[in-house]
């Protein structure tokens, strides 16, 4: 096999409302093992409209991981969260919780809603460029992530 054909490629949707954090998360991911292709929605409406691919949607892939805030204008991330993993197509998809708060209520209510993992964002640069690094290897390198397309619903 060429490098091509053995190199693994991630669809990321990050949702986030604040451009500092984009651009630290673009940043951490500069340097990824995998070839990764980056989305970006600014609010819980425009990620369940691409989640769902309507409108200008239509044709964006299905992500392999979703890296949510829960502080969103228009629809919150507990409220994304909490239909995501009630649909049947994209309950599969992992949501990795990236977010200010850590308010035991926020932790718990999370993983009531069955998401991933939570992480508490850190307000200094080189260890938010850490924690990306690290969700980058977890999730990217030794997870083996569910295909949307390609999964059949079980129930």
């Amino acid at each position: 096999m060429n490098d091509k054909e053995t190199m693994k490629h991630v669809e990321i949707l990050l949702v986030e409302d604040s451009p500092g954090d984009v651009r630290l998360t673009k940043e951490g991911l500069k340097e990824s093992k995998v070839h990764t292709s980056l989305h970006v929605v600014t609010d819980g409406v425009e990620a369940m409209s691409f989640l769902r691919k309507e409108g200008k949607y239509a044709n964006v892939p299905y992500p392999d991981v979703i890296l949510l805030d829960l502080n969103l204008p228009k629809k919150d991330g507990r409220e994304v969260l909490a239909e995501v993993k009630s649909d049947e197509k994209l309950r599969k998809i992992p949501v990795v919780v990236m977010t200010i708060s850590k308010a035991e209520e926020d932790v718990c209510r999370a993983y009531g809603l069955h998401a991933n993992c939570y992480i508490v964002k850190p307000i200094d640069f080189n260890q938010f460029i850490t924690v990306v690094k690290a969700i980058e290897n977890f999730w990217f390198t030794i997870v083996k992530l569910p295909s949307v397309e390609k999964c059949r619903i079980t129930k």
